[in-house]
């Protein structure tokens, strides 16, 4: 059973990106208590910084119980798995439940991170390494064959038989004989960014796999999603029609017709998995990473856009000039930051207040160790907002705000977040407050959260489950969503939000091993040289 609107996360980052820009182009004419501690110095973390690749956190490490308490935890949700991929295409499916309902559909962030949570399961010791081989290895032989363009996968596949499709239950694209600018053409920069990863993960985990896996990230060609068009020394180039941000990302690519006509303009968020493969296989110059926004920036020149609109304003924090490494060219950032009302506990705020879109990057890039003056200590800030909102202000016994299924048995996905909604206009947590929802929490987030606070992310992961007991069971984990007012539950669990569980489980009991394993990969190198460059104006 499918769904005609895709209730899934990697396609609404899409549906929040394009939403981002239509506010910009409409406005601007462009395309636990424990949180209220502060980060470590990111130059001195102290008695908490872990060895290897944990990096920074605000919390003591996890002890020997709680590990092996969150170790049962992940072979519960491995439990998941063994019922989720299609037993002929070996592909991933989207979604299982309610009830007997599957998901029979796919997309490349599905692909990428499945395959993640599968080398995390090798890792954990819940499956031997001959059987964490075959499932990879029978998965990509199926991604082999499926239609792709440029070496990237398309928005969405039929599980069944691996043809493309315009959305989940609607039509084969095979029907669609003039070329459009929908699913059936469109290559989504995040997805593939994420598919890549899975990619690049694998094949270190795995080196015996490595022939087959080259031979998938061999013809990908990230420069399509660049837009590589004039720079100006303001924020936009008012000399293109739309007053374009050029330099940034497009959200994606239609295929033989040409880039998306939005940009991925707010880099802390998840597109930028995509910008670390691009640049470290050296497709997308470090342009990309210094022209797009850390927080909406002032004007530069009388043409930029307005962005007085957003969350907070005016926005604290500074212009700053970094000369790219590679280029050898001069870029002025604007290193800006929210602050939390009431406190000076200084953030960088997402679009809708989601906190995958912040920190699900730092389960796989190892951004606590390698960018602890910047997106490391970012995303430590981020779990210590989200815990702060939601049991101080929202008064909920449990936190942690992303997109994710609805707490209810309809099947439906929603945009939640710590958007800030009950502080006043200028005060908000989200740079669009009103994009969010605020009434449910998913499990996921508490999982991405292990490494930057430990002690509370646990508690919280116990919480959920003593609180809500009917939000999780040993035959799959936790389910997707809560109501943390009214203790309704959403049965049903996402391949995306259970890889999340996966991955940061793997990381937060061995050492950051996925992050390892991505480190290992020679294209690391862009996302190391990058976030060791740069000093934020979190405080």
């Amino acid at each position: 059973m499918t769904r005609s609107h895709p209730p899934r996360r990697s396609r609404r980052t899409t549906a929040i990106a394009r939403a981002a820009v239509a506010a910009v182009l409409a406005v601007a004419s462009l395309a636990t208590a424990q949180t209220a501690m502060a980060a470590p110095a990111p130059d001195n973390p102290g008695a908490h910084g872990a060895p290897g690749m944990q990096g920074i956190s605000a919390q003591a490490p996890l002890t020997a119980a709680q590990k092996s308490t969150l170790l049962q935890v992940a072979k519960d949700t491995w439990a998941f798995f063994e019922k989720d991929t299609d037993p002929v295409t070996h592909l991933p499916l989207d979604n299982l439940g309610p009830g007997t309902t599957r998901g029979a559909y796919t997309s490349a962030a599905n692909i990428g991170v499945y395959l993640e949570a599968v080398v995390s399961a090798g890792d954990l010791g819940i499956i031997p390494r001959p059987r964490e081989r075959a499932l990879i290895s029978s998965t990509l032989d199926t991604v082999a064959t499926l239609k792709r363009s440029h070496g990237f996968l398309f928005q969405w596949y039929d599980t069944g038989n691996g043809h493309t499709i315009l959305n989940p239950g609607a039509a084969d694209c095979s029907t669609e004989t003039t070329p459009k600018q929908d699913n059936c053409s469109f290559l989504s920069a995040v997805d593939n960014g994420w598919y890549a990863s899975g990619l690049l993960v694998a094949r270190q985990a795995l080196p015996e796999l490595r022939k087959q896996i080259d031979a998938l990230i061999q013809p990908m060609d990230f420069s399509i999603f660049y837009d590589d068009r004039a720079q100006t020394a303001c924020n936009t180039n008012p000399a293109i029609a739309g007053n374009q941000p050029t330099g940034q990302m497009y959200g994606g690519y239609y295929a033989d017709q040409g880039p998306a006509g939005y940009h991925n303009g707010a880099i802390y968020s998840d597109p930028r998995i995509a910008m670390y493969i691009g640049m470290g296989l050296h497709q997308m110059p470090g342009d990309v990473w210094w022209r797009t926004w850390r927080t909406l920036p002032p004007k530069q020149c009388p043409t930029d856009p307005d962005f007085s609109w957003q969350g907070q304003w005016p926005v604290g924090g500074d212009w700053q000039k970094y000369t790219d490494p590679q280029s050898g060219k001069a870029f002025n950032v604007w290193e800006g930051h929210y602050t939390y009302p009431g406190t000076s506990l200084t953030f960088l705020p997402t679009w809708g207040g989601g906190m995958f879109e912040a920190m699900l990057a730092n389960e796989i890039v190892p951004e606590t160790t390698w960018g602890q003056n910047g997106f490391g200590l970012a995303d430590v800030r981020t779990a210590q907002v989200q815990e702060k909102y939601a049991t101080e202000t929202l008064g909920y016994p449990v936190w942690g705000m992303s997109p994710s299924s609805t707490a209810d048995d309809t099947g439906g996905y929603g945009v939640y977040g710590a958007a800030g909604q009950k502080f006043p206009a200028g005060q908000a947590l989200a740079q669009c407050p009103g994009c969010a929802n605020e009434s449910t929490v998913t499990p996921h987030a508490s999982f991405t959260a292990l490494g930057a606070l430990p002690q509370d992310a646990f508690a919280n992961i116990q919480k959920l489950r003593t609180l809500y007991p009917g939000s999780y069971t040993p035959d799959g984990g936790f389910y997707d969503a809560v109501n943390p007012a009214t203790g309704a539950i959403g049965h049903r669990r996402l391949v995306l939000d259970q890889s999340m569980i996966m991955m940061a489980l793997d990381n937060a009991l061995r050492d950051g091993a996925i992050r390892r394993h991505f480190a290992d990969d020679p294209a690391s190198w862009a996302a190391k040289t990058y976030l060791g460059m740069e000093t934020m104006t979190l405080k």
